[in-house]
Order: structure tokens, then C-alpha cells, then sequence
């Protein structure tokens, strides 16, 4: 028997003993089921992630089909010259995968207030805009607009070629410690109703 027929045959072996149900060998059964299904459960998990992230997923409620999704089709994040489209995880959900699952545990009281119906029309929702805008304005405030500079990022703008407000502003943001939702809040989605 040649070297590599022995190893078959120990591999061989060695496979049969790890598939064949035995007292002798529980531990390794074990070891093999919870690693089909940690796979199966990883893979899954990420799949449901991803799933999420769809802009089909985002406007499957109504909610957002009827409201935002109608402001965000005629937004620059939608159809704009260079033919770049950003879609609702792109500003809504970090792609660092620890935040991002922060994020969807969160999202567990959007699920909670569609099911209680508390922006189930156009009305219900216009009522609560404001709430909802002061709620994502402030997240990105706390991470620096972080979904923002995924995208857009000071260091590589070219402030000479940009329109003459924004060779001005864009500089004097960056000086004074400014974040991208300080300046462009309605750049995709119509502004509440301002009280004053």
C-alpha cells in the first residue's frame, strides 16, 4: 500500500466513524451538527440581513411606498447625471455589520408601530414627520453622518468644481466641525412643516 492509499484509508476510516453513530464517538457528532448549523443559521441570519436592505423590502409597506418613496424617485439620490443610485440602506443602515445589527434591532419598533397602525395613511404620517425626521437627524448627527461619507467624503471633494455656494460652504463646514445632515436635511425627502 502506498503512502497516499494509507491515507485514504485512515481518512476513509476516520470519516466513517465521524458519520457512524457510536458511544465511542458523541462528541464529534456533536461537533459536526452544531457546524451544519451554525452555517445554516450564519448564512441565513446574513441572508435575512441583506434581504432587508433591498430597496424592494423598504417600500413593501405602503407607508413608505405612498410617502417617502414618492419624494426619493424624484430626488438626486434616485436619477442624477452620473447615473449613481443610492437606495434607503444606503442612508439608513451602517455597513459595518456590528452597527448595521444595532440598527435592525432598532428597527424593531418601526415593525412595532406598523403593526399598531400609527402612520398607516398619508395623514397619520405627515402628522408624525416631523418626529421622524428629528429621530434620523439625530442618529446621524451621532455618528457624523456616517451612511453619508460612505459615499461623500471632504477629502476627495473638488471644491473648484463644484457650484459657487458649495466652494464656499464646503470649506467652511469642514473648519467648523460641521457633519453632511447639518446642511443637507431635505436633500431626498420633503421637510416637515416648520411651528415658527
Amino acid at each position: 500500500m502506498t503512502g497516499s492509499e494509507g491515507n485514504r484509508s485512515r481518512l476513509g476510516r476516520l470519516w466513517r466513524a465521524l458519520w457512524r453513530p457510536s458511544a465511542r464517538h458523541p462528541v464529534a457528532l456533536l461537533f459536526i451538527a452544531g457546524a451544519v448549523f451554525g452555517v445554516l443559521f450564519w448564512g441565513g441570519f446574513n441572508w435575512a440581513m441583506e434581504k432587508t436592505n433591498t430597496l424592494g423590502f423598504c417600500i413593501s409597506c405602503h407607508e413608505m411606498e405612498q410617502t417617502v418613496y414618492q419624494e426619493y424617485i424624484e430626488s438626486t439620490h434616485y436619477k442624477n447625471p452620473s447615473g449613481v443610485r443610492a437606495i434607503c440602506s444606503d442612508c439608513h443602515v451602517p455597513r459595518e455589520w456590528g452597527a448595521k445589527v444595532v440598527r435592525k434591532i432598532k428597527a424593531s419598533r418601526e415593525i412595532y408601530h406598523k403593526l399598531i397602525g400609527t402612520i398607516a395613511t398619508p395623514e397619520k404620517f405627515e402628522a408624525h414627520r416631523a418626529e421622524l425626521a428629528e429621530r434620523v437627524w439625530a442618529s446621524m448627527r451621532a455618528t457624523d453622518s456616517r451612511e453619508c461619507r460612505n459615499c461623500h467624503a471632504y477629502d476627495t471633494m473638488q471644491f473648484k468644481d463644484q457650484r459657487p455656494r458649495a466652494q464656499q460652504r464646503h470649506p467652511e463646514a469642514i473648519q467648523e466641525g460641521k457633519t453632511c445632515i447639518d446642511c443637507h436635511r431635505g436633500l431626498t425627502h420633503r421637510l416637515p412643516p416648520r411651528d415658527d
